[in-house]
């Protein structure tokens, strides 16, 4: 079990800079408009609202693109991630675009030691993390353990019917969190590359929306909103789906019938 992090985190470190000199993650537009941001920000921006002033901290923030987008809307940023590859991206994207973010390298479980427990107005996570953590109720208690009383979580995520789903939209995966991780060996990534990559190995949970909320809630934190999306910002389901009219990417038939993301916020009282 505790394998899975010295895994996971080679083939993070090993995709980073890839992911970097990437079109998908448009570093070089973050440089030259200052007024730039992520997809993932630009979607949830109407739900986000006015950051100024808010100190806020991106769990598992990778490169650190959605963590310069949150800045950019007002709040100061502090990013934690376990890929210290990913770290260096995103120092080197913060440092080019003349902004202000302390990034600390820390597995997100220790985020509270490693934060030196300051407590934040924001707690933001994007999509694609959860899935890299085996166990979401000790992930809530760590969300409320960052937050001062007030302070807001916000998460945009892979719906647990996405993951569950094989290329063909069959239910081939696990919904439910389960205690193995699922295991996979795929050299590839998800953004154009002729980069050749040897760590493909991965291990990754799913957790269901019950899973999710029943933890953020045990561990004192008030729900607030829970919205469900036909779209996700890259294509899951090679194949299947299309760009839409928000430049994301949905059913190519009947995108009514996947949620393909979630958007869930939530209050430390």
């Amino acid at each position: 079990m505790e394998d899975y992090v010295a895994v996971n985190k080679a083939r993070w470190d090993e995709r980073a800079p890839v992911h970097a000199a990437s079109d998908e993650y448009e570093f070089d537009r973050f440089v030259d408009d200052p007024r730039h941001l992520s997809r993932v920000v630009r979607f949830d921006q109407p739900r986000l609202g006015d950051l100024t002033g808010l100190r806020g901290v991106h769990l598992q923030c990778h490169i650190g693109t959605d963590t310069l987008s949150l800045a950019r809307l007002g709040a100061t940023m502090s990013g934690l991630d376990f890929s210290s590859e990913s770290l260096v991206q995103a120092r080197r994207l913060a440092e080019a675009s003349g902004a202000d973010i302390d990034y600390v390298e820390a597995s997100v479980y220790d985020a509270v030691e490693a934060l030196g427990g300051e407590s934040f107005d924001l707690v933001y996570t994007g999509v694609g993390a959860l899935c890299w953590l085996p166990d979401v109720a000790r992930w809530a208690r760590v969300v409320a353990g960052l937050l001062r009383p007030g302070g807001r979580l916000f998460i945009r995520e892979g719906h647990p019917v996405l993951w569950a789903l094989d290329q063909q939209l069959c239910l081939t995966y696990p919904y439910f969190e389960h205690a193995e991780p699922l295991v996979f060996d795929d050299p590839s990534t998800y953004v154009t590359t002729d980069v050749p990559l040897e760590h493909g190995l991965s291990h990754t949970w799913n957790h269901g929306i019950g899973e999710i909320i029943t933890g953020v809630l045990d561990a004192g934190l008030r729900l607030t909103a829970f919205v469900e999306h036909d779209s996700v910002h890259w294509n899951a389901l090679p194949g299947q789906m299309v760009v839409d009219s928000l430049g994301e990417w949905c059913l190519r038939e009947g995108p009514d019938r996947l949620p393909a993301t979630y958007t869930l916020q939530a209050i430390r009282a």
